[in-house]
């Protein structure tokens, strides 16, 4: 007699649950809202754009108290003020071992500018993360109803950001539908919103320029 393996039967893999209709109206509400300025106070900061950008991180400016974001890329460092949007620094040609946050444990980089002999924690690529709360109410969220292209979302007053009509409780302030998102967080301050992209940073402050406020040219 001729033995035969039976083989096991397969097990159909397991498919995901239906949206329910909850989960429907909500994706479709994020799907059909449009990109909208932010509200007051938040104000724009002139849009910076870096190729190859990995990821950003928050610094504080010794001398003005202005936060400043630090971006690192493929074509080095670059430091920025988060309230006028002026690049105040530069090292196109960084150290081999500390180019990138990936070489150091606390994913870190060598400060630059006014912020030299500190090091700052950079969220983007290699992972990490900024602030998603302040402490007066606002939060930023990530939602991705139609993967990749991740929307921005900005709320305050506690409670899902998407709850209710947009701009009443929550804004679509930023779609990354041409590049990749790398980060989207608040200063630990809470005075900067700033989202980065693999192509570009974009940044709102809710912080007064008083310097150029109060300059005899204005």
């Amino acid at each position: 007699m001729k033995w035969t393996k039976k083989e096991a039967p397969v097990e159909p893999p397991d498919l995901e649950p239906e949206l329910s209709a909850y989960q429907q109206a909500m994706r479709k509400q994020l799907l059909a809202a449009p990109v909208v300025p932010a509200p007051e106070p938040w104000q724009p900061v002139p849009f910076v754009p870096v190729g190859g950008l990995l990821g950003i991180g928050f610094a504080s400016h010794p001398d003005t108290g202005h936060d400043l974001v630090m971006v690192v890329s493929h074509d080095g460092h670059g430091l920025f003020d988060a309230v006028t949007g002026e690049k105040i620094a530069r090292d196109r040609d960084p150290d081999p071992g500390d180019s990138t946050p990936d070489a150091a444990a606390d994913l870190s980089c060598p400060g630059l500018g006014p912020i030299a002999g500190s090091r700052v924690h950079i969220a983007g690529l290699f992972g990490g993360g900024l602030h998603t709360t302040t402490g007066d109410g606002w939060r930023l969220e990530v939602a991705v109803p139609a993967w990749p292209h991740e929307r921005v979302l900005l709320s305050r007053g506690g409670g899902l950001p998407h709850r209710g009509p947009q701009g009443e409780r929550w804004w679509h302030i930023f779609h990354s539908d041409y590049s990749e998102l790398r980060a989207a967080g608040f200063s630990p301050g809470g005075q900067t919103i700033a989202v980065a992209t693999s192509s570009d940073l974009s940044l709102w402050t809710r912080r007064a320029d008083h310097s150029r406020r109060n300059s005899p040219d204005t």
